[in-house]
């Protein structure tokens, strides 16, 4: 089982980007998928994440209206697409998968099973 985060970067505030965590090994459509991010310094803090079939979304209020999670699972990916970026987004972004019921999402990190390497956001003031 293998996640892989990317679609990181430097960016101005206000700038977008867009993150994309791809799995192999599992059926990515069987687990519900979770970001999280850590800056510098601080504890890894949940960003975003979806149930398996896509029905149920779930935001940190930091990022709720800015950032929109999405998935296809066809493509074996879940999307997260950052707008309105601001420099308290900097931060090493992870994916997580969590082989759960159909409709739940966790909050907590230690729901999840798997995570993928992390992906380095930055941005500049």
């Amino acid at each position: 089982v293998q996640l892989q985060a990317s679609g990181g970067g430097l960016v101005q505030a206000g700038g977008s980007l867009r993150l994309s965590c791809t799995g192999s090994g599992f059926s990515l459509d069987d687990y519900a998928i979770g970001w999280f991010r850590q800056a510098p310094g601080k504890e890894r803090e949940f960003v975003a994440g979806i149930s398996s079939g896509g029905t149920v979304k779930l935001y940190a209020d930091s990022v709720k209206g800015r950032f929109t999670i999405s998935r296809d699972n066809a493509k074996r990916t879940v999307f997260l697409q950052m707008n309105s970026l601001k420099p308290d987004d900097t931060a090493v972004y992870y994916c997580a998968a969590d082989r759960t019921i159909s409709g739940v999402v966790s909050r907590s990190e230690k729901g999840y099973d798997y995570w993928g390497q992390g992906t380095q956001v930055t941005v500049s003031s």
